[in-house]
């Protein structure tokens, strides 16, 4: 039986600033700013219930790097990135995910509207959060992933209406650069395999599945994690096409998660417009049209719904999927990546409940 999860953010509607601060000061104050925060990440999580989402992540509404490097002491911005001054440790106060903190407080609250929950907690990667330190050295994933683990055992529990069933590890900067410190047989490459390892096994024993989540996987280190259980790419990613893969998955003993849906708002208005196209057209005139699209839909001109991928091509997605690799070795299907770049918040709802149902509509 497969269901579905999403990556986790969304678009945001209301007063960012005042999230923002309710976030912050989660913990420590009960001010109007943090009960507004609590309302938002409560109202997101059943919202995505409410469209069918089994295993719903937390709303991600803020940026990730800038949640974990908030967490963290010894780290400090400076132009053009983050330096590290002194030893990393994490804050005082600040190890547990504000969003984790406020659906745990209202467990209660969420049960009595929807029953009981399975939540998904994602974080993200120290090869990812590394990306933006100015001076790296082969242990930078060590000290980053130290963090990470401790954060990730903070955050997951299970109580009589709520448990973390699933966490990922977030890595989309990883496969993308040219990075001399993951060459083969490198000790960087060797540290940041043994962080990934240390961060998943400290989910694991606690009684939560992991997942990586990557946009390319061109560099097959992860199958080396034995502690990672599902794998997660792009709708385009060779990763769902090889038949090394189904090779892997099973001497590995290892799971994918069917991604059904791409969520590149630029390509969808892209791939709409040329296909409605009655004549061929030029680059730019597709990049003129597409920023005109944008404008409309920022006018209340245009439904941005209609650029959004049919439930029948997520349904014939996630049915080569299953029948490559097997229902057993696809446990989850959903959205590829993170909907914060859709123009709406009723857009990436929308977006959730087409994925929703198209499993369904496979799996039933």
């Amino acid at each position: 039986m497969v269901e579905s999860y999403d990556v986790g953010c969304l678009p945001f509607a209301g007063d960012f600033r005042k999230f923002s601060e309710g976030a912050k000061r989660y913990g420590f104050s009960l001010d109007e700013s943090v009960k507004y925060f609590e309302g938002k990440v409560v109202e997101g999580l059943l919202d995505k219930v409410r469209m069918g989402i089994d295993v719903p992540n937390y709303p991600q509404f803020r940026d990730m790097n800038e949640m974990f490097l908030g967490m963290i002491d010894g780290v400090e911005k400076v132009k053009g990135g983050y330096l590290e001054t002194d030893v990393l440790s994490v804050k005082g106060g600040k190890e547990h995910l504000p969003e984790v903190l406020a659906i745990r407080r209202f467990s209660q609250e969420i049960y009595e509207k929807i029953g009981s929950l399975r939540l998904k907690v994602c974080v993200t990667g120290p090869y990812t959060l590394s990306s933006l330190f100015l001076h790296k050295d082969n242990e930078v994933f060590s000290r980053i992933g130290n963090m990470i683990s401790r954060i990730v055992e903070n955050n997951i529990f299970s109580e009589k209406h709520i448990s973390v069933r699933l966490v990922s590890v977030d890595e989309p900067i990883f496969g993308l650069l040219d990075d001399p410190l993951m060459d083969y047989g490198s000790e960087g490459r060797e540290n940041l395999r043994k962080s990934w390892e240390s961060i998943l096994e400290k989910a694991k024993s606690k009684g939560a599945e992991t997942c990586l989540h990557l946009h390319n996987t061109a560099d097959q280190l992860f199958w080396e994690v034995k502690s990672l259980s599902i794998i997660e790419s792009h709708v385009d990613d060779p990763l769902y096409q090889s038949k090394k893969t189904k090779d892997f998955l099973e001497s590995m003993d290892k799971f994918l998660k069917a991604s059904l849906c791409v969520v590149d708002f630029d390509r969808l208005i892209k791939d709409y417009v040329i296909a409605v196209s009655q004549q061929k057209m030029g680059e730019l005139t597709v990049d003129e049209r597409v920023a005109e699209v944008w404008k409309e839909i920022a006018g209340g001109k245009t439904d941005p719904t209609v650029f959004l991928e049919s439930i029948e091509s997520m349904k014939e997605r996630l049915t080569k999927i299953v029948k490559r690799f097997g229902v057993e070795r696809v446990p989850y299907a959903g959205p590829e990546c993170g909907l914060k770049g859709f123009p709406t918040y009723e857009c990436a709802l929308e977006c959730l409940r087409r994925v929703s149902n198209a499993v369904k509509g496979v799996t039933k």
